[in-house]
């Protein structure tokens, strides 16, 4: 069996891991106190929040079985090689129990507070509804003959596919929007620093062992770092380069958007809040915050 060849490189691996945990972890709740805060997800795209659930609850079932099952596990050793490490670390299954729980609480908010004429694409569904129907398929075909390791892989590419593509409509409605307010940058600066610390974990164990195994046995995790790097960097990009928070001489925020496309129309103006700032939904360029 497979063992750590030194023992600073397993406990720098454990640390990184367990960083990674906290920063990916955390990095839910600036978008669920925004939004309670608030008391609106205006700003927050839905059609990310149901892909992303979708992409975190196929990585459970991936981390999960490979870390519980020694069934599962023996299959990988014949696979890559009975001194390959298994490339999922306890940290992994507790992140991924953690995000599907708070990606579902997520959900749960735009059930509660005020969403404008914001709803789920139908392209969004018909995808949902593929990617859960071929997982199926998948599964029936898997059991007959116990092949769980390609099963638990199909899973593995079903999150890379989500991570790829949960971003692209939340990047759009920031730029039809040309601003990023209720969306959480602070989301982004854990979720980038997650990314950064999760790679670097994969470094380590690839220094130790010296081979390159767990970076394409684990590719999952490998593309999962890249994607988040990318589109993390994006986000920043858009948030404090391209639709940064105008501020006046006193320091307050003036927003300048278009909101009355995102905000329900009604008689009498009501006070919404981006970031702590009030919003009056009402059709002007500038609006400033008090």
């Amino acid at each position: 069996m497979s063992s750590w060849n030194s023992v600073g490189m397993e406990v720098l691996y454990q640390v990184l891991g367990w960083v990674a945990f906290f920063a990916w972890s955390f990095s839910f709740y600036p978008q669920v106190f925004l939004n309670f805060k608030r008391k609106s997800v205006v700003g927050l795209n839905f059609d990310f929040l149901v892909l992303n659930l979708t992409k975190h609850s196929s990585y459970l079932i991936y981390n999960a079985a490979l870390f519980f099952s020694p069934f599962i596990q023996r299959q990988y050793h014949e696979t890559y090689g009975d001194k390959e490490m298994i490339p999922v670390a306890a940290n992994d299954v507790a992140f991924s129990v953690h995000a599907v729980a708070l990606t579902a609480f997520t959900l749960f908010q735009v059930f509660i507070y005020e969403r404008g004429n914001q709803k789920i694409s139908k392209v969004c569904i018909s995808i949902t509804a593929i990617v859960w129907t071929a997982a199926i398929v998948c599964l029936i075909v898997a059991w007959p003959k116990s092949n769980w390791l390609w099963l638990i892989d199909v899973f593995n590419s079903i999150q890379v596919g989500m991570t790829a593509i949960k971003y692209i409509p939340q990047a759009i409605m920031n730029f039809r929007r040309k601003s990023t307010i209720g969306w959480s940058i602070g989301n982004i600066l854990l979720d980038l620093t997650g990314g950064v610390l999760n790679f670097g974990q994969m470094g380590v164990q690839s220094i130790d062992q010296h081979t390159l195994v767990n970076f394409y046995g684990n590719i999952g995790k490998t593309l999962l770092s890249l994607e988040v790097v990318f589109f993390d960097i994006l986000f920043i990009i858009q948030h404090y380069v391209l639709y940064p928070v105008k501020r006046d001489e006193n320091g307050k925020a003036i927003i300048s958007e278009r909101v009355a496309p995102l905000i329900r129309p009604s008689d009498k103006p009501e006070e919404d809040t981006a970031n702590g700032y009030p919003i009056l939904p009402i059709e002007a360029k500038h609006v400033a915050a008090a």
